[in-house]
């Protein structure tokens, strides 16, 4: 059980956001559980088909599914609710090499210790040798992280390209639902209203909150710095807790919807989105739930492929469909802006 105890000012500065690197970090600790959980099993066996070959190594070297530690430094907390990729990456970039080996120092520790103790985590250890680490790529990452972490950056932004980025417009817009309703809940009920429906394993009592963990245990006093929660669409059913010094204290929980995350069913058209944009583009946009050709849309729509790519070209051109190459396909989808356009509708 880890408790987190909060003051006055720490519930003050709790806030929600969004954090595309922890969805990096769960999706790809997902993709390494032998029997990922049934919501994910067609994004699972498309994303191990587009990742395969690529240079991915250093990143999932760093996120085990046996190890109840993920490197701190790998997530750094987002400033604002809605972080994007970029923002992400440039904070990664900005960990000192001092903090980079100290989170390498607790992975090191977790290896080793199948039940962790926040008290034992945070204490100073001997400098660990090459075998401690997972693989030698991290332990070169411990000898020169500024190396390290830029190498790492690029398998991050790889392994986005090819594996969230394709479906990030229906994943957002999970996400951004989830903020919105957190925020009514906390208007309504206050803070216990904004946990009390967080996940089975987590529930606030007095002024602490509990979470049910089975690996790890530990009270973490909070003392001003307040609580950071980001929903995410890869954590289900678990909960991910970060709450080792010096990184703000994170809870990873699952965000509400995700069952309904990769369902195709499809929906008539909204006659509203096609009264705007043309019945053509507005069913593209309606058939455009999981990322697409050129070729199936058209096979999908009864449109040519040429007029299909004209379409396109509009609806990208407005901010509604992004592009992605996989292979020598180029597959559409969603933005999380036509995500709303068709919530609304």
């Amino acid at each position: 059980m880890l408790t987190i105890t909060f003051t006055v000012a720490d519930l003050a500065r709790t806030r929600i956001a969004v954090s595309p690197l922890w969805e990096v970090a769960a999706s790809i600790r997902l993709l390494k559980t032998r029997r990922p959980d049934r919501f994910h099993d067609r994004w699972a066996r498309t994303a191990r088909e587009r990742i395969a070959g690529a240079d991915l190594g250093l990143l999932f070297d760093l996120v085990d599914p046996a190890v109840w530690y993920i490197p701190d430094f790998l997530t750094p907390a987002p400033h604002s609710p809605f972080s994007d990729l970029d923002a992400d990456l440039g904070a990664l970039k900005r960990v000192p090499a001092e903090q980079v080996r100290a989170d390498l120092d607790v992975l090191a520790y977790a290896r080793s210790h199948p039940l962790g103790s926040l008290a034992e985590a945070q204490l100073p250890r001997q400098l660990p040798k090459a075998n401690d680490f997972p693989s030698a790529a991290v332990a070169e990452l411990y000898t020169d992280p500024a190396a390290g972490i830029a190498l790492l950056a690029a398998q991050v932004r790889t392994y986005w390209e090819l594996a969230i980025a394709p479906h990030w417009g229906r994943i957002r817009a999970l996400l951004e639902d989830d903020l919105r309703y957190r925020g009514r809940q906390l208007g309504l009920a206050g803070p216990a209203g904004l946990f009390d429906d967080l996940a089975e394993s987590v529930r606030w009592r007095g002024d602490s909150l509990h979470i049910r963990h089975r690996r790890f245990q530990g009270v973490r006093r909070l003392a001003g710095e307040g609580l950071l929660l980001t929903p995410s669409a890869f954590v289900w059913p678990n909960v991910y807790s970060s709450t080792i010094p010096p990184w703000q204290p994170t809870l990873t929980y699952p965000a509400r919807g995700v069952a309904t995350l990769w369902d195709d069913s499809t929906r008539p058209t909204p006659a509203g989105v096609a009264g705007v944009l043309g019945r053509s583009r507005a069913e593209l946009l309606n058939q455009l739930g999981s990322p697409r050709s050129t070729t199936e849309l058209a096979g999908r729509t009864g449109l040519t492929p040429g007029g299909v790519s004209q379409h396109l070209s509009a609806l990208r051109a407005a901010g509604l469909v992004t592009s992605h190459r996989s292979g020598r396909l180029v597959l559409y989808a969603r933005t999380s802006l036509a995500e709303a356009l068709l919530q609304v509708s």
